[in-house]
């Protein structure tokens, strides 16, 4: 009885947050879906207790970077990166999809794959409308790069940081070890949207008139830079990359004298207790019969196959439950052994891209392109997906396989 309640909450949960009736917050489901489990002792409160503890930092990071990502975009970091691309792209489409890719890449993994779909998207839209290119491959390419350009740094994902916490990697290590994962996955990605776009990318549209470019904001680049040298170097005493992004944050906040109540009500404080309290009821399920059936399944070794199998187990769930579930529903099976962990992470990252559903930036990114009227055809989306899930789930963990022969792990 006790899985069943907890599997109906936690079915229930994930329905309202892909739905999010009258655009309400994802937390109004989760929240009394965690008072329920825990009410009725299906979590015991101090289980629940420890749980919300063991996130804490985690989610405190969460809405450290949502509010450094709203700040840098404040500074003109984005519209900056728009004009990039447009120079870059110029009259030539192809050009211009090269040039999101970076920028969608670089944005992930130094900012989250939040600040791509909320922040880098429209610019992307308005940048191809600039030069005259159709919307549809670069559109697609910041959805796509918000969830496979995640791969590289612990804190280009919430799902890496839950990962990485659990490790016992250091951040350099964590990354040098996904660096070729995360390039290789990208390059795969972008020779697909060549052959998949190559009708939109010979097309040319009306380009729109647009302003003049400003200068480079360049303190918020050093800024950014320095945030993330923050992130290396200070994890190795004992710093949470939560207070490194804080005090970027600050720097960047008290230029444009941003008010208190902006910062907080960009942190989303809802998103982060949608977090905790989904930690909970996923945990319900753990408990009651998850847990011994993940670890009946999972394979011991972190052999070849063993990646592989972890990485596709790790990719079909993101597509049943959600990443964020299923990050926290496979961790207790391999985080023991990192590179089974990390197979898992190229799994719950790369997999989304198959279905709207399999991670909330994707759910977000679809929102946001209905609302700039450029809405995506569901079709197009699943094709594209079917296409490129498979080849770069290989392709991200044969290149992980072969750096942990060289580093071990």
């Amino acid at each position: 009885m006790s899985l069943i309640v907890s599997a109906v909450l936690l079915a229930g949960v994930l329905a309202f947050a892909v739905v999010r009736p009258r655009g309400l917050p994802e937390a109004v489901a989760a929240v009394p879906a965690a008072g329920i489990v825990i009410a009725t002792g299906i979590v015991p409160w101090r289980d629940a207790l420890t749980e919300f503890r063991s996130l804490g930092p985690t989610v405190g990071f969460l809405a450290a970077v949502l509010v450094l990502a709203h700040l840098a975009a404040e500074h003109g970091v984005f519209r900056y990166a728009g004009s990039v691309a447009a120079r870059i792209g110029g009259g030539h489409p192809p050009k211009l999809l090269a040039a999101v890719f970076v920028a969608a890449a670089l944005t992930t993994a130094l900012l989250s794959l939040d600040a791509t779909v909320v922040l880098l998207t429209p610019v992307v839209l308005a940048t191809a409308a600039r030069v005259g290119a159709r919307a549809r491959p670069p559109a697609f390419a910041s959805a796509h790069l918000a969830n496979s350009a995640s791969l590289l740094l612990p804190v280009s994902n919430l799902t890496n940081l839950l990962a990485f916490a659990a490790s016992g990697l250091t951040f350099l290590g964590f990354t040098a070890l996904m660096a070729l994962p995360w390039l290789v996955v990208i390059l795969v990605e972008y020779v697909i949207f060549r052959l998949y776009f190559a009708r939109d990318l010979r097309a040319r549209t009306k380009p729109t008139p647009s302003q003049h470019d400003g200068p480079p904001p360049r303190y918020a680049l050093i800024v950014l830079a320095a945030t993330l040298a923050g992130f290396a170097v200070a994890q190795p005493f004992g710093v949470h990359p939560a207070w490194v992004a804080v005090a970027g944050a600050v720097l960047l906040a008290v230029p444009r004298r941003v008010p208190v109540g902006t910062l907080v009500r960009e942190a989303n404080p809802a998103f982060c207790a949608f977090v905790l309290a989904l930690g909970v009821v996923v945990l319900a399920v753990q408990r009651h019969g998850l847990e011994r059936l993940v670890h009946a399944i999972v394979p011991d070794h972190a052999d070849l196959l063993g990646l592989l199998a972890v990485a596709f187990l790790a990719a079909a769930l993101a597509n049943l439950l959600n990443n964020l579930p299923a990050t926290l529903a496979l961790m207790p099976a391999v985080e023991s052994k990192p590179g089974l962990l990390l197979a898992m992470l190229i799994g719950v990252n790369v997999g989304p891209n198959l279905t709207y559903v399999g991670s909330l930036a994707t759910l977000l990114w679809r929102q946001i392109l209905h609302a700039q009227d450029a809405a995506p055809d569901a079709r197009d989306f699943l094709r594209l997906g079917a296409l490129t899930v498979p080849f770069t789930l290989v392709a991200g963990v044969l290149t992980l396989w072969l750096g942990l022969r060289c580093f071990g792990g």
